[in-house]
């Protein structure tokens, strides 16, 4: 993967975000969706951690207090703020044991977002090591992803 050369890099402006939604960018080879949501502007890697599903299409729910973007694939869940996997399970150290959501650990690289004169820019995470969406922006992830969608294809 290789590393960004910099930007922020115009991704269009905020009326046009704001009406689209969701808007999907390639950026220095990367795959971009920027969101539009309660009136902020998130941006993250646009296929998820998980199978590599398309985000763009996800629903959007408030999860344990965070704004997580629901892959259309498998339910997978994603704080739109940080990239957080979520997951609800049963804390057996409770007592009773009780169903509650876990955090995975960041699984989704975002990036980070900016507003100026109207106008709205990307700058490519430059966070170090390695975030599980970025095997799915790589060729091995980008032939898996093809493979997945022809098999879903001929299923359906």
């Amino acid at each position: 993967m290789a590393e960004p050369t910099g930007g922020p890099h115009f991704v269009g402006t905020k009326e046009e975000l704001m009406q689209a939604k969701r808007s999907f960018r390639t950026l220095e080879g990367r795959d971009i969706l920027i969101v539009y949501h309660q009136g902020v502007f998130y941006a993250l890697d646009s296929y998820c951690y998980h199978k590599g599903g398309l985000l763009q299409n996800g629903d959007i729910e408030e999860i344990n207090d965070k704004l997580c973007l629901i892959c259309p694939r498998h339910k997978y869940k994603i704080s739109l703020d940080n990239g957080e996997g979520l997951v609800k399970a049963t804390d057996v150290k409770a007592q009773p044991p009780v169903v509650k959501w876990f955090s995975r650990g960041v699984k989704q690289r975002v990036h980070t977002i900016t507003e100026t004169d109207g106008n709205v820019y990307v700058k490519l995470s430059e966070d170090p090591g390695w975030i599980q969406s970025d095997y799915y922006q790589g060729e091995d992830g980008k032939k898996e992803r093809a493979k997945d969608e022809a098999e879903e294809e001929s299923t359906s």
